[in-house]
């Protein structure tokens, strides 16, 4: 079981709807993804306070339905 990366992503723009997405399925199982987010909501806050706020976006999924994301974030430049 696992999650697509379409339906990740779309939870991560629901709750940063300006956010640069980059989704990779790092094995091929849809368990195991690596999301590139950037969004203007995450200027000002801490590498762990923006995944934070990405983890809180996947709804408690993580560890459970989805296995793995390995989580870049960095302040989306105007």
């Amino acid at each position: 079981m696992g999650m697509k990366g379409s339906d990740i992503e779309a939870m991560i723009r629901e709750a940063f709807p300006d956010a640069e997405i980059e989704m990779k399925d790092l094995a091929g199982d849809d368990n195991h993804w690596a999301a590139t987010v950037k969004s203007a909501a995450f200027q000002g806050k801490s590498r762990v306070q923006q995944h934070q706020m990405v983890y809180a976006a996947l709804k408690g999924n993580m560890g459970g339905v989805l296995h793995a994301l390995q989580l870049t974030t960095a302040p989306k430049v105007p």
